[in-house]
C-alpha cells in the first residue's frame, strides 16, 4: 500500500513539473500575442503557482490523514509510537543490567 502511495505522490510531482512548464509557455504565448505584458504575466504565473503549492500542501496533508485513519484502523503502529517503544526498552534494558 505504501509503494502505492509513493508512486503516486511522484506522479503527482511529475505532474506538477510538467503542468509547471506547460503554464509558462501558456503566459509566455500571451504575451506574445500581446494580451498580456510581460509584467501580468509574470505577476499571474507567480499567482497560480503560489495557489498551486498551497493546493499540494493542502492534498498532501489530507493524503497524510486519510493514510493516519488507515493505519489506526488496521492498527498498525506509527513511526513515533515505535520510536518510543524503543527508548522504554532501552531504558528497561539498561535498568536490568544493574
Amino acid at each position: 500500500m505504501m509503494d502505492t502511495l509513493k508512486k503516486a505522490v511522484l506522479m503527482g510531482a511529475g505532474l506538477a513539473v510538467l503542468t509547471t512548464e506547460k503554464m509558462k509557455e501558456f503566459f509566455d504565448e500571451m504575451v506574445k500575442k500581446g494580451e498580456l505584458t510581460e509584467k501580468e504575466a509574470r505577476e499571474a504565473f507567480n499567482e497560480w503557482r503560489e495557489k498551486s503549492r498551497q493546493a499540494k500542501k493542502d492534498l498532501e496533508t489530507r493524503i497524510e490523514g486519510a493514510v493516519n485513519k488507515v493505519m489506526a484502523r488496521a492498527n498498525i503502529p506509527t513511526r513515533q509510537e515505535l520510536e518510543e517503544l524503543k527508548e522504554r526498552l532501552a531504558k528497561l534494558e539498561g535498568g536490568q543490567g544493574q
